[in-house]
């Protein structure tokens, strides 16, 4: 294949770099704004994708970002790859302060008393702490699922605890404390990428329509002009 890598990647280096990319997520959000500029889309259609992709940042649903994006773009009418693309919102970088949030305003929302080592983790903890508990528990839910998905050939007796824990104390309030910040910021990120994919696209059809005009002049066969 033309386009096959020449090395190819691990499992382990696929996830590492994905949790991690090369280069660093500077270099990835470098590339990820250069991606989102040149999409063969309306501007409008982009923006409602970025959308879809930084309000889903703001749900529980780790590992599945993707997904829910694709679903959420198609809800909104947004470009698919757009929203795919701005799920990095949410990185190892910005995932302490969301997780902060979402859990706070669930707490809030659903009227809940926070666990005690839930509330220092918010208030006291760092946001190396906060990741690493919420991951910790995270990790512990789907050891759940695995270890009981293997009691029905084991015979063993499933134990749902960790699952209890992680539903109550993290999943929910975060599942509905995130909504109502993942439309603002998102609403934000549509606003102001909407204008500067509009100016970037026109400045580019400027561009074109004066390279045209230029082969014309010299003499050269009209090319005919892609279509957005």
């Amino acid at each position: 294949m033309v386009f096959k890598r020449r090395d190819r990647r691990s499992w382990l280096r696929i996830v590492g770099e994905s949790l991690w990319p090369r280069g660093g997520w500077g270099r990835a959000a470098i590339y990820v704004k250069h991606r989102i500029r040149r999409l063969p889309d309306k501007p409008h259609r982009i923006a409602r994708g970025i959308f879809a992709g930084v309000f889903v940042s703001f749900t529980p649903f780790y590992g599945f970002h993707f997904l829910t994006a694709y679903i959420v773009a198609k809800t909104v009418g947004g470009n698919i790859l757009a929203a795919i693309l701005a799920t990095f919102f949410g990185n190892p970088i910005t995932f302490p302060f969301i997780a902060a949030i979402a859990l706070k305003m669930g707490y809030w929302i659903l009227d809940l008393e926070i666990a005690p080592h839930v509330a220092a983790r918010l208030h006291e903890g760092g946001a190396e702490e906060m990741s690493a508990s919420l991951m910790e528990k995270f990790s512990g839910a789907f050891a759940d699922l695995w270890a009981n998905f293997l009691t029905f050939f084991n015979g063993e007796v499933a134990n749902w605890h960790r699952l209890d824990v992680f539903f109550e104390e993290v999943f929910l309030p975060f599942l509905v404390g995130g909504i109502i910040p993942g439309i603002i910021v998102g609403l934000i990120a549509y606003h102001i990428t909407l204008p500067l994919i509009t100016a970037y696209q026109n400045r580019r059809q400027m561009r074109l329509q004066r390279k045209i005009k230029e082969l014309q002049a010299a003499g050269q066969p009209k090319i005919s002009e892609p279509g957005h």
